[in-house]
């Protein structure tokens, strides 16, 4: 069940067969359904030569990725891969301190984000959304997949992985709803991500320890703040008065139109979505083996 009510979509061309929806030779189509089955639309879509706009991850295994690549280049399409907070300027701001040695060279850093789950959508039974099922591509690893993506934008290429995962909760699923991940990058760079279905009130924050400082986002508020050695004080960069979550969706819709119309390229591709989904399948396979694993 979609939450766009139907007089919403009064006037607009309804299909519910794939078949039928490609026959009208759309420019785009939007992937958002369950994560296991992002696939089933993509590769079709891209086929038919339409762009996309993939949701997060981009699939719950790497079984069909080459096909979906087959496609895409059959079809000329182009994907954007909807990993939000690429356009969260909180995090922009962080990019551009990093990028200009603010705080000197990155040492660490630690993501931390807990949620809890049936809070996401409290209009809905949280059993019977994707994040609680592992046959449509659930858990904590794949759902809450956003810093493995962020991380790679803000630190370039990930060396390796390991990872810790459990089910705490009580909540009916059979997923893990709480895992610790740490992350090796090719730059030397070392850190820990944090995820949980559980936590409230909800906490989502970046801390980067430098050679010179520190960097921290918290997206409670969305400001990206650092302290430099020898200043004693913190900085801070708030985003743009009346900014709120939508507003990350918004810009995101922009960016993808652009590519539609002005033939742009995506500032998030399908090569990024295919590293973060080997970085989650990398930590769920540390998380059963109990092993380091080497990229």
């Amino acid at each position: 069940m979609g939450t766009v009510p139907d007089e919403e979509l009064a006037g607009y061309k309804v299909e519910t067969d794939l078949t039928k929806s490609l026959a009208h030779k759309p420019d785009a189509v939007v992937i958002a359904n369950p994560t296991a089955l992002h696939l089933d639309i993509a590769i079709p879509s891209a086929e038919a030569g339409c762009h996309l706009l993939l949701e997060k991850p981009i699939s719950n295994d790497l079984n069909r990725i080459a096909d979906l690549q087959s496609s895409i280049q059959r079809g000329g399409g182009k994907v954007l891969v909807g990993f939000q907070f690429r356009f969260h300027p909180g995090l922009q701001k962080l990019k551009t301190l990093l990028e200009d040695k603010t705080v000197g060279e990155p040492v660490s850093f630690r993501a931390h984000w807990g949620e809890f789950l049936p809070d996401w959508h409290p209009w809905e039974d949280y059993r019977q959304g994707y994040s609680a099922r592992s046959d449509l591509g659930g858990g904590v690893i794949l759902t809450l997949c956003h810093p493995f993506d962020y991380l790679r934008w803000l630190f370039g290429e990930v060396a390796g992985v390991w990872g810790i995962s459990a089910k705490r909760s009580k909540f009916v699923m059979d997923v893990e709803d709480t895992a610790e991940i740490g992350i090796a990058f090719k730059s030397g760079l070392i850190g820990s991500v944090h995820l949980d279905y559980i936590q409230r009130p909800a906490r989502h924050q970046l801390e980067i320890i430098g050679t010179e400082g520190t960097l921290f986002w918290d997206n409670a508020d969305g400001i990206a703040r650092y302290f430099q050695a020898g200043k004693n004080e913190w900085q801070e960069y708030p985003p743009q008065p009346g900014f709120n979550r939508n507003l990350l969706f918004i810009e995101e819709m922009k960016h993808f139109m652009e590519i539609v119309q002005r033939d742009l390229e995506p500032c998030c591709t399908l090569e990024d979505g295919i590293k973060s989904l080997e970085i989650a399948i990398a930590v769920k396979s540390s998380a059963n083996s109990k092993k380091y694993v080497q990229f």
